[in-house]
């Protein structure tokens, strides 16, 4: 099953397809209020375009600027209308919006396929066209229809997605955190008290987990879609195990940012589906979650294999894979199947704490 496709009308009427969108890139000036800051215009907001910021974000579709403004001004009239709050790594520049959108797209570690960008002027939108041909485009004076498009409203809004943007808040003092932090590297990881709990998941994580196969494409060990309803069935099967993994750091906690689909024998766990989210792909948790595996499996004494397609995408997670130890064993079809070496035993790294309940 495919992930799911969004569909803007373009100006000139063409139907742009492509993934779901989970950023949106705003203009200001005669986009979210009418007439130029900068000539004293402003002072009149686009209300049905105010509404689509909120109700986006409530979905968990996050948002920024790429606007030529000063950046003091624009943001004080942005808190005058309420909006301040919305906008992550917002860029106020006279570069090329494209180079301002592809500067976001890096500061949230989003692939520009998820990139919406929205303006009044055509020029601007064509230029971000050329340079950046995996965002898409549109028009300011169709940006009001935005929040009912079907693509962008999910079945079921969960606890993760209507906190997004407060995760990525704190993302950002991460971020800051690490620019101005002077030692190795993990020294870093040792001060950032990471804690990883991985749990069977329960009934309640499972929008969750369909959330994640549907938005996690780097660190993705085989781009195989589960719904939840399949991930119920999974969970049922004496089988099968499906994990969720779960991070906090000193800085807050991230949520459920991992799912394993392991396929359990009395002689070979077998990994059908690794995700983790790319927010924390820095902090090397794909690498732990295989080790921690690794070390069960042998504890049962059992042999440990892990599935890998590649998707033209996830070559990190296949990074995770080799920092983890794990050495392609054999070749099924298009799955490359990876297992460790006799002396690794998956050990955890010192810096993290790591809670588990599988036995």
């Amino acid at each position: 099953m495919p992930e799911a496709e969004l569909t803007v009308a373009r100006p000139e009427g063409r139907v742009t397809p492509g993934k779901a969108v989970k950023l949106v890139v705003w203009d200001l000036d005669d986009t979210i209020w009418r007439g130029v800051l900068l000539e004293g215009g402003g002072d009149e907001a686009i209300e049905p375009i105010i509404d689509v910021i909120r109700r986006l974000d409530a979905r968990g579709v996050l948002h920024s600027i790429a606007s030529r403004n000063d950046e003091a001004l624009a943001l004080r009239r942005l808190e005058e209308l309420g909006l301040a709050e919305y906008f992550l790594a917002p860029q106020f520049t006279w570069d090329r919006k494209s180079e301002a959108v592809q500067r976001i797209a890096e500061r949230l570690n989003l692939g520009l396929d998820a990139v919406l960008f929205v303006d009044d002027q055509p020029f601007e939108r064509e230029e971000v066209a050329s340079a950046l041909p995996h965002v898409r485009t549109l028009a300011a004076d169709l940006a009001a229809g935005l929040a009912d498009d079907p693509l962008l409203t999910p079945t079921v809004v969960t606890d993760e997605a209507r906190r997004r943007r407060a995760s990525y808040r704190e993302d950002e003092a991460r971020q800051d955190y690490e620019r101005a932090f002077t030692g190795s590297n993990e020294t870093f990881l040792h001060t950032l008290e990471l804690s990883l709990c991985v749990a069977d998941a329960a009934p309640a994580d499972l929008l969750r987990a369909e959330e994640l196969v549907l938005r996690t494409n780097q660190l993705n060990s085989t781009g195989v879609v589960y719904s939840a309803r399949e991930l119920e069935a999974l969970c049922a099967s004496t089988e099968h195990r499906v994990l969720m993994a779960d991070l906090s750091d000193r800085f807050g906690d991230y949520g459920k940012i991992g799912l394993v689909v392991l396929r359990t024998c009395a002689s070979v766990w077998r990994l059908k589906l690794l995700l983790v989210s790319c927010r924390v792909q820095s902090r090397g948790a794909g690498a732990v979650l295989l080790s921690h595996l690794i070390a069960q499996a042998r504890a049962a004494d059992a042999q440990f294999e892990a599935d890998f397609r590649n998707t033209g995408r996830n070559r990190p997670m296949q990074i995770a894979y080799r920092f983890a130890g794990l050495r392609e064993l054999r070749r099924d079809g298009d799955i490359q199947v990876y297992g460790p070496p006799s002396d690794v035993v998956g050990q955890i790294p010192p810096y993290y704490r790591l809670t588990s309940m599988l036995s």
